[in-house]
């Protein structure tokens, strides 16, 4: 899957940078031949660490702009210019992929994870301040001046929440733009259980007591 996710890529003629989490299937030959930089952590760190240290290593880079794309094969690389499009004119610093703007996108959330995310909608506004129509999709860009300001502190799944309070604390205008989400059943099982949810929910309460 993350050999088939790369290729389709490749012809966007940009900088891909994949950062293997302490997989115990490194990325390393999967990728070999392919024009990707790969960061390695030793030990498996979560989700938003390894965002974090992509985000840093494409900066180093000089990356203007920043795409967060998940290797699962959920997303399509075809979205990313109409991602990028609102950063590239000035609308915003931040721009949220939304699988529920339109019908044609929503229709292909299950059931039971169209209501987890909207319970993941409340919450997030709760915490944040920031309302949304879809608050964990892993597909966002991110203007080089937004990505300097945004510093991930959680590793886990909650750095999707810890975003949105940064985008709020550091003033960044965002701007959520439709995208259509494949789920096939290995991005189903890779995907967020309930039970996990609830973790998310006591990583940011926990953080928030303690920050």
């Amino acid at each position: 899957m993350l050999q088939s996710t790369i290729l389709g890529l490749v012809p966007l003629d940009c900088n891909i940078v994949v950062v293997d989490d302490g997989s115990t299937s490194p990325a390393e030959p999967q990728l070999s031949g392919l024009p990707v930089h790969i960061i390695r952590h030793f030990t498996n760190l979560g989700q938003g660490a390894a965002l974090q240290t992509g985000v840093d290593y494409a900066l180093k880079l000089g990356g203007q702009i920043i795409v967060h794309f998940d290797a699962d094969g959920q997303h399509d690389p075809a979205a990313i210019p109409e991602l990028i499009a609102p950063i590239e004119s000035g609308i915003c610093d931040v721009a949220l992929g939304s699988r529920f703007i339109r019908r044609e996108d929503r229709v292909l959330v299950p059931l039971q994870k169209r209501l987890l995310l909207k319970a993941g909608v409340v919450i997030s506004y709760a915490f944040t301040g920031v309302w949304l129509t879809d608050t964990h999709n892993g597909f966002r860009a991110l203007s080089r001046r937004a990505a300097q300001k945004i510093r991930l502190n959680e590793n886990g799944y909650a750095h999707a929440t810890e975003i949105l309070e940064q985008i709020r604390r550091h003033c960044l205008k965002y701007k959520e733009v439709a995208c259509p989400i494949r789920y096939t059943n290995y991005s189903m099982n890779k995907g967020q259980s309930a039970f996990n949810s609830i973790n998310i929910v006591v990583d940011i309460i926990m953080r928030k007591l303690f920050s």
